[in-house]
């Protein structure tokens, strides 16, 4: 992904759709023509841990720099870091702007960080700044009505689900993890394959049977 940091392996291509009935494939398939990122809509992917929803952001995310835009890929506690070390530096102008310019901002694990108020409101202007102008996309593993666990200030947390939530698509991966189902068919794989090479071997070459009468005789005795 251009201007981006995401990790690698999460092709548009490799998204399993049978493996989680929640992800609308005909939906995802819309979302990945990135009409969306030319209008400035946001899209938000929520579920818990192991539904795919990062997987998700980091594929739609390549599709839209293969069709030609700028994206940033990070996670939400280091883009919240940045922005208050650049505040401290007193580069926080700069900072924003460089985001800004991005055609598709894509913020991954916002759930699981805990930022102080003056971080939430360097997040809250990074978000107000690229409503319906730039599009973003988020990734969370709470609902909307727990986030203020994480944005402890339930106006300030009220304005940003806001700004997620102005039109765009939500997507929501559900609750099953897909990993227990990868990793207990793995070992089913791995054990179908020592029990197959634990079979005795066939080749070896196998005596005829003498199925010849002992009473005829073919030739003089000698």
């Amino acid at each position: 992904m251009a201007s981006s940091s995401a990790p690698g392996g999460k092709a548009f291509r490799k998204v399993d759709f049978d493996a989680n009935p929640n992800i609308d494939a005909a939906v995802t398939h819309t979302l990945a023509k990135c009409e969306r990122i030319e209008k400035g809509l946001p899209l938000r992917l929520i579920g818990e841990s192991g539904t795919g929803k990062s997987h998700l952001l980091i594929a739609l995310g390549t599709e839209a720099v293969t069709a030609g835009s700028r994206d940033k890929y990070v996670l939400a506690t280091k883009l919240v870091n940045e922005f208050v070390e650049a505040a401290d530096e007193k580069q926080q102008t700069k900072t924003i702007a460089r985001c800004g310019r991005v055609d598709l901002l894509c913020i991954d694990e916002l759930g699981y960080m805990e930022p102080d108020r003056r971080g939430a409101e360097l997040l809250f202007q990074v978000l107000s700044g690229r409503e319906e102008e730039n599009s973003m996309a988020i990734v969370s593993n709470e609902s909307f009505s727990s986030w203020t666990k994480t944005l402890t200030d339930p106006r300030l947390c009220a304005s940003v689900i806001d700004r997620l939530t102005f039109g765009g698509n939500f997507i929501e991966t559900g609750t099953d993890s897909y990993r227990p189902a990868t990793t207990r068919a793995r070992a089913e794989q791995q054990a179908a394959g020592r029990a197959e090479a634990a079979q005795p071997s066939s080749t070896a070459a196998e005596v005829p049977e003498d199925t010849s009468d002992p009473s005829i005789h073919t030739g003089p005795e000698v």
